[in-house]
């Protein structure tokens, strides 16, 4: 296939929205849609293909929003339903694509579903949908096996009967709040399938998936070895993730994307095998996946070298297309990641170059492009599941006064708009030398046609590494028309700035 070929994703820059702190349109404290929908002039300056909203429906928000007790109706909190067809409405007039947090892993513990399982006795059809089982020991005082939650202490809560006696044991690997449910059984997926065509009717671009390698269960659910696994750092041989049965779920779910026209299913895989994390981006299931290598890596040029070769070589195999991001919802901001302060901004910068040259999808966290820093907040504001199942004593998911994009950057252009010709040449890679440098990569074509979207002159990364680094700026197949007149040819530039 043909770069002009291509579906509109697979080079797109995604902007991720965590819309309670985005825009707040009503002035009463909580970012809603209308807010989203008053900055689309904002974001299609910036140059985006798409918008990814972190969840809007509904919610009694336990887990911030992750929890749903509806999915296809938008939260009151962020507007309504109403103001979601004016956001896709309004996008589509800038030609922005509107892509939306699904959570199919669980529920909220407030879901019909739910509350009819705690209605019903063992063994009926409501307690089917979920994970329901007897515990261990001589009165069942025991959870069915030892797998912790994902924001601690155990994966299990025991229920109490409609007779009042202590009852059956619910499973949730993540949240009490936020119930399993059992993709072994059909009405799980009937009922998500209903959900993927309310909001493709409606004309919402995709979805990203939430714990896109959990939803299948092992067989008898077997205990896990190791029983300190924390957040985000999850061992391929964990039982309670990553099991054969989820791609055959996915595979179904594509069947369903698939009725639709230029629709796109990106999932949240935290898989460490290349071989297993390409199973998910097969032709026949996911779209795109997330790939965290560069989240995970230091500003160091062996780990961010490592982290695109193997992010690369994840999807070749199956011909799918890589996907680059620094910050999430989840994680730490790069700002604060790589050294906070101007060293960590100017690191930051260095490092969305990088990312926007390098060929695929990129995902943009909301204030990563102003060159935001994490902010801490106080005990007594703290929400996060893994703060209040710790008993205070972690802080859990670190959430993440710049006026102007990237760090004080201005310029009248699209700015992280990829260039087609850039990405479809950033493959070729060679290697930097020069003084003691640990083996930094370049990509032919690259740096300085990046920087020119970005600021008014050409920069030079930060001390990437010592020595020089190449900025060539006539590739072939570049564009002449993206060429400035003040560049020339294999213009050499050395490293400024504090490392």
């Amino acid at each position: 296939m043909g770069q002009h070929d291509d579906p509109w994703w697979s080079r797109a820059v995604f902007y991720q929205i965590y819309p309670r702190s985005f825009g707040d349109s009503d002035g009463d404290g909580v970012g809603d849609i209308d807010g989203i929908s008053a900055k689309l002039g904002y974001l299609d300056l910036l140059g985006i293909e798409g918008i990814w909203l972190n969840p809007v429906t509904r919610s009694p928000m336990a887990d911030h929003g992750y929890d749903v007790s509806n999915p296809r109706e938008i939260d009151p909190l962020f507007g309504g339903s109403i103001a979601m067809h004016r956001l896709i409405a309004s996008a589509h007039r800038h030609n922005i694509k509107v892509i939306m947090d699904l959570v199919p892993n669980h529920t909220s513990s407030e879901h019909p579903w739910f509350l009819e399982a705690l209605k019903s006795p063992p063994g009926s059809d409501a307690r089917a949908r979920y994970i329901f089982r007897d515990g261990k020991g001589a009165h069942g005082e025991l959870p069915p096996n030892n797998w912790p939650s994902v924001f601690g202490g155990p994966a299990w809560t025991r229920v109490t009967e409609a007779d009042g006696t202590p009852g059956q044991w619910y499973l949730h690997l993540f949240a009490p709040e936020q119930p399993d449910v059992n993709w072994d059984n059909p009405e799980v997926f009937d009922d998500f399938a209903d959900t993927l065509r309310f909001w493709l009717d409606r004309g919402i671009d995709g979805f990203r998936l939430d714990v896109a390698h959990g939803m299948a269960k092992p067989p008898g659910l077997p205990d896990i070895e190791d029983t300190e696994t924390s957040m985000l750092h999850i061992a391929d041989e964990d039982p309670r993730f990553n099991n054969e049965g989820v791609h055959e779920y996915h595979r179904k779910i594509r069947k369903v994307l698939d009725q639709y026209r230029d629709v796109v299913a990106v999932g949240e895989i935290w898989v460490n095998d290349n071989t297993r994390f390409a199973e998910y981006v097969r032709p026949d299931e996911l779209h795109l996946g997330f790939n965290f290598k560069l989240v995970e890596a230091d500003f160091d040029a062996d780990q961010i070298r490592a982290a695109i070769q193997n992010s690369l070589a994840a999807v070749d195999s199956v011909g799918a297309t890589p996907t680059w991001t620094l910050s999430n919802h989840d994680v730490e901001r790069e700002v604060t990641r790589y050294g906070d302060g101007q060293i960590g901004q100017w690191r930051a910068r260095a490092m969305a170059l990088v990312m926007l040259a390098l060929p695929g999808t990129v995902f943009i966290y909301n204030g990563s492009e102003l060159g935001l820093p994490n902010v801490e907040l106080p005990d007594e504001a703290l929400q996060d599941p893994v703060w209040e199942r710790s008993g205070h004593t972690e802080r859990g998911r670190r959430r993440l006064p710049c006026t102007h994009p990237l760090g004080g950057h201005r310029s009248p252009v699209r700015l992280l708009e990829q260039c087609p010709d850039l990405a479809a040449h950033a493959t070729r890679v060679g290697r930097v030398h020069g003084g003691t440098s640990a083996g930094a990569h370049r990509f032919h074509a690259v740096a300085v046609p990046a920087g020119h979207r970005i600021t008014q002159e050409p920069q030079g990364i930060h001390r990437y590494q010592p020595g020089v680094v190449r900025q060539p700026t006539g590739g072939a197949g570049l564009p002449r028309q993206r060429r400035r007149p003040d560049m020339r040819p294999q213009r050499e530039q050395r490293s400024g700035g504090p490392a």
